[in-house]
Parts: C-alpha cells; sequence; structure tokens
C-alpha cells in the first residue's frame, strides 16, 4: 500500500479518523494543562582549607586545595541528600526537591546545589536557604570532632543562586507522546474500519439470474454426434462405391 492509497482510504473513513483525531487533541490539552512548568535554581559552592592550614600561603586558601576536601565534599553532599537533612529543610521553609552532588567535571570540591519546583520566586529563596543550610552543616561536622575554629575547612559561593529557569523538556516530552500515540491508534481504527468494509472479489455475491452452477455438469445431448467413422461409411457406401 503506497502513500496514495493511505490517503484515500483516510478520506474514505473520514467519519473515523476525525474523532480519533479530536481526541488526541483533547488529550494532549489535557497534559498541556495538568502538567506544571517546573523551574530549576543552581548555585555551586566550593570548600576551602582552614586559615590556619593556609598560613604557608599568606593566607591564600585557593592556593592550599586538598584532595581531603573533596572527599569532605562527597560526604557533605550525601548527607544533605538525607531524608534528616530534607526534614529540616522543610522546616526551614525549602519547597521543591532539592538535589546536592560534586559539580560535573570538577577539578576541585566544588558542589552543586540545585532547587526545582514550580513557584520561580519560592525555588530562588529556597536555594538561598540550601546553600546557608549547607554552610551550617558543615561546621556541625567539625563541632562534633572537636576541630578547633581556625583549623575547620570553609565553603565560599562561587555562583549565587541563580535566576530560575523553566524546565519543558519532560512535558514537552509527554505531549509529543500523547499525540504521536493518538494519532497511531486513529489510523489503526481508520484502517481497521476499511478492512471489515471491504468484502473480497467473487466472494459472497449473489450468482446471476440463470447462470447454472460452477459444479452442475451440462447435460447430454440426445442427438448422437456423427464420429470420422460414420462420415466416411455415408459417403463411400456398403459397395466401396461413392455415393451419387
Amino acid at each position: 500500500m503506497d502513500l496514495a492509497e493511505i490517503w484515500r482510504v483516510m478520506r474514505r473513513r473520514w467519519y473515523v479518523l476525525l474523532p480519533g483525531l479530536l481526541l488526541t487533541a483533547a488529550l494532549t490539552t489535557a497534559v498541556h494543562l495538568l502538567i506544571p512548568v517546573e523551574y530549576q535554581s543552581q548555585s555551586t559552592v566550593t570548600l576551602l582549607n582552614s586559615s590556619k592550614a593556609t598560613e604557608a600561603f599568606d593566607g591564600n586558601p585557593f592556593l592550599s586545595t586538598q584532595a581531603s576536601l573533596t572527599g569532605m565534599a562527597d560526604g557533605l553532599a550525601r548527607n544533605l541528600n538525607s531524608d534528616g537533612a530534607k526534614a529540616d529543610l522543610k522546616a526551614l521553609g525549602v519547597t521543591g526537591k532539592h538535589e546536592v552532588k560534586i559539580a560535573d567535571n570538577a577539578q576541585g570540591p566544588f558542589m552543586w546545589l540545585t532547587v526545582t519546583g514550580t513557584d520561580p520566586a519560592a525555588v530562588l529563596k529556597s536555594d538561598e536557604l540550601l546553600a546557608g543550610y549547607a554552610d551550617k552543616r558543615l561546621k556541625e561536622f567539625q563541632t562534633q570532632q572537636s576541630v578547633a575554629p581556625e583549623a575547620m575547612i570553609r565553603m565560599a559561593t562561587i555562583v549565587p543562586p541563580q535566576k530560575p529557569e523553566a524546565q519543558t523538556k519532560t512535558r514537552l516530552q509527554y505531549i509529543v507522546m500523547v499525540g504521536a500515540l493518538g494519532f497511531v491508534l486513529s489510523l489503526v481504527a481508520v484502517f481497521f474500519v476499511e478492512a471489515r468494509r471491504r468484502t473480497p472479489r467473487g466472494k459472497n455475491r449473489p450468482a446471476p439470474a440463470g447462470t447454472p452452477a460452477a459444479d452442475t455438469p451440462a447435460p447430454a445431448s440426445a442427438t448422437p454426434v456423427a464420429t470420422d467413422e460414420t462420415m466416411a461409411l455415408r459417403t463411400v457406401g456398403p459397395s466401396g462405391a461413392g455415393s451419387p
């Protein structure tokens, strides 16, 4: 079946295709309205060596980066993603979903603090609260280990919480999926109806009046058919002479 034939079938069965397309349009509109737009804000922080450890570098913490800081960043990120931290953040007023992880392709103890939600203003505020809570937890870890204040690892903000940006990829994927599925099902319904309405040629058709059945043998003729030998005898005759 070529495209021309498909188009002819769609035109012929428009009364099946049209309701399917209208239902598909209604479903895609419902998905568009029911799935809200999500907004995301992200900030970047880094862990710095203690003031005591930077004395040899004239107090410049960026010159004394150690591998142990990356391990501390990983441990802090895991703690901030825990259920206990989620409960604390919720009590502080953080809404939406938050995530803390080491920055991709980071060459040091850099961390991404990300908050996702449906209210842009609340998302931005939540990202700021998350950054403050992360600094607080870092100090609590070291206080529990009786670390002297001058030897504590510090946190610095590299990129402050950014303006929330709309994340439309997920909703667009659902809309495309529903639209494609609805269109395919509409075509299936069209060709199903077409197949049901078509009748194979030569079958289930009444035979014309006066036409004998195909399996009924023709009646034998009452008049004998003259053979070649009979015609020869008539011509030659009993004595062998030709007839006058």
